[in-house]
């Protein structure tokens, strides 16, 4: 190698090596500045993690543990590896509650339908249409003891409003909530109602979002209200229906508080306990902390794959706007 060559790329390194040296002290410097927002970034953070790895993570955690053992919440708990899963397996008021639960739930699609009827309704130009939006959301803001106190007097077997108004076209109502035949439609009418302006918010907000175009399109197609409906309407109207089935279902899944106020011994014949109930007893009142676990554990996987099904069935049925 010629002396020539060997001064060129001498000069050429020593050329190079500042420039680097600067874009790494400029880096340097950037890295400074943004320092303190990384900082207080992980400072804000924290107590959002910290109180879902305290009240979150660690109970469902020692749930986990604890649906493995027998406890009575007041000593130690004691493994028993699968006592309490084998024991739900042959409990038949485990199952009764669990079908008095699924059968509760038909009431999703009867309020769905009388809230779409309403919003469809409230959607025109009425007379004292702004009065009756406050009136029928009233039962979304009451709380939900008040509501079952409520209904427990409108459905009295003796006195209820409910047999009152029945007794004035002749009918003689029954004893809602002393009457296994009865006292699940009694809860479904109570769940329809007090979910209705809810639902019928959502639809009538749904309602007015659908594109004008679109149905002045159809009418001048020649598609009559009802076509309308069904290929316009409806099809813009499915992703407030998935959403009100999917949370209808995961809070039917739940329902205690009206069952332990109307009924508190879980009806005539174990005709009202629902699952969630059932679990309410045997942990709370017969002190099985172990046993109740296990069923909770079951009851949070059956809804997290009935929710899972229910997205994947929506998943090419519900409309989308792209």
């Amino acid at each position: 190698m010629s002396t020539s060559t060997m001064t060129a790329e001498g000069a050429a390194t020593a050329t190079t090596a500042p420039v680097g040296a600067k874009r790494g002290g400029a880096q340097g410097r950037r890295g400074n500045i943004h320092r303190p927002e990384r900082i207080w970034g992980r400072i804000f953070i924290t107590p959002p993690v910290v109180g879902f790895a305290l009240f979150a993570l660690a109970p469902l955690l020692f749930s986990f543990y604890a649906s493995f053992t027998h406890w009575n919440g007041l000593s130690a708990p004691l493994f028993s590896g699968t006592d309490n899963f084998r024991t739900m397996a042959a409990d038949p008021q485990f199952w009764q509650s669990l079908g008095n639960t699924v059968f509760l739930m038909l009431g999703i699609p009867i309020g769905l339908a009388i809230s779409l009827a309403l919003a469809l309704a409230l959607n025109r130009r009425i007379p004292g249409r702004g009065a009756f939006r406050v009136i029928y959301y009233l039962p979304g803001v009451s709380s939900v003891a008040a509501i079952s106190i409520l209904w427990q007097w409108a459905l009295n077997g003796d006195f209820g409003l409910l047999n009152q108004l029945l007794g004035m076209v002749g009918i003689e109502g029954p004893n809602w909530l002393a009457e296994k035949a009865w006292v699940k439609p009694a809860l479904i009418i109570m769940g329809v109602w007090k979910g209705i302006g809810f639902s019928t918010l959502l639809y009538l907000a749904a309602l007015q979002s659908v594109p004008r175009n679109l149905l002045e399109a159809a009418m001048l197609d020649g598609a009559g209200a009802w076509r309308r409906f069904l290929h316009v309407t409806a099809p813009m109207l499915s992703p407030v229906t998935f959403f009100l089935v999917v949370t209808g279902i995961i809070g039917g899944a739940q329902m205690f508080a009206e069952i332990n106020i109307m009924t508190p011994t879980g009806g005539p014949e174990f005709g009202s306990a629902t699952i969630v109930w059932y679990i309410w007893q045997q942990g709370f009142q017969n002190l099985k902390l172990g046993y109740a676990t296990a069923m909770s554990l079951v009851l949070g996987l059956m809804i997290f794959v009935v929710t899972a099904i229910q997205f994947y069935l929506n998943s090419r049925n519900v409309f989308t706007v792209e």
